[in-house]
């Protein structure tokens, strides 16, 4: 218990009241907010904090690539800022252009470190060392919460996820499970009224996507009887990873995707035939629409 971050405590203390549980996702998964956040908040953001503006057409490219279009969905932000930069680097037009990439070693050490990948930590560090790069990216991830906090309002769910959160109250234990600051998790699941529905509302403060379901479902809960819902790679690996089922939504067919686990795919997780080859074949589709070639590659 020493180990587990004091915040993430209501996750270790949540007490099953059902046999099921579910966790899931919320930015492109609950919400339609995925396209907003990244094309108006966290791009232009990278583009202006990190000097990208000579090439900022190769730049977009790249976020919107890593961050809505590939296998890569869903990941956390400095991860995700590290592949855009890679790609960047790699790319014969950015070099033509003599444009400077930034390396960001500070950044790549914070991420291989074992502490959460949260503007807390980042903070506690710039406090300790005051590196500058440190000092940068800090700036620059405020600056997206603060972009995304002006911007992103009035974003309903999508279609069927209120009808299905209020089916999963009579026979699962829900939780949000996402890598979004856990403040804005909040006001969006406040703002449309659907915070009730969950036991607690998971981000990026309180560890990864992984470490919420084990603090939240592992051995409390039969592996049969635990369902991560996601959009992302991510999501999928982190449900595995604690031997939960997995279902996908498709990024782009997101409301076909919830139509159908509420018509279809609950039902079948209550009943005990999720698992096999039905899960297997949700899996293989959702694969499909996340490449893991960029465009300009292929």
């Amino acid at each position: 218990m020493s180990q587990i971050p004091e915040v993430a405590k209501p996750l270790v203390a949540l007490q099953p009241e059902h046999a099921f549980f579910v966790g899931i996702d919320s930015d492109g998964c609950v919400f339609d907010t995925m396209e907003i956040k990244h094309k108006e908040c966290f791009i232009p953001n990278v583009i202006n904090h990190w000097g990208l503006q000579s090439i900022s057409k190769y730049a977009r490219e790249a976020g919107e690539f890593v961050n809505l279009y590939s296998r890569w969905r869903g990941v956390n932000r400095w991860p995700a800022l590290i592949k855009v930069f890679d790609l960047l680097s790699e790319r014969a037009e950015v070099q033509r252009r003599g444009a400077s990439i930034p390396a960001v070693p500070k950044i790549r050490e914070f991420i291989a470190s074992d502490l959460p990948k949260s503007n807390d930590s980042l903070s506690a560090l710039v406090d300790d060392t005051g590196d500058p790069e440190l000092t940068k990216a800090l700036a620059w991830s405020l600056a997206v919460n603060a972009t995304i906090a002006d911007m992103v309002h009035g974003v309903a769910p999508f279609p069927y996820v209120r009808e299905i959160l209020d089916r999963m109250t009579e026979s699962a234990d829900a939780i949000v499970v996402s890598q979004t600051p856990v403040e804005a998790l909040v006001r969006e699941w406040q703002e449309h009224s659907i915070d009730g529905y969950v036991k607690v509302i998971a981000g990026q403060e309180l560890g990864t996507k992984t470490e919420h379901l084990r603090y939240a479902a592992a051995g409390k809960y039969d592996r049969d009887k635990m369902l991560m819902i996601g959009d992302a790679p991510g999501d999928m690996r982190a449900a595995k990873a604690n031997g939960a089922l997995f279902y996908p939504i498709n990024p782009g067919a997101e409301e076909a995707s919830w139509e159908r686990f509420h018509e279809e795919s609950y039902d079948r997780f209550i009943a005990g035939t999720y698992g096999g080859a039905y899960e297997e074949a949700l899996i293989a589709e959702f694969e499909t629409y996340l490449p893991d070639v960029p465009p300009w590659k292929r």
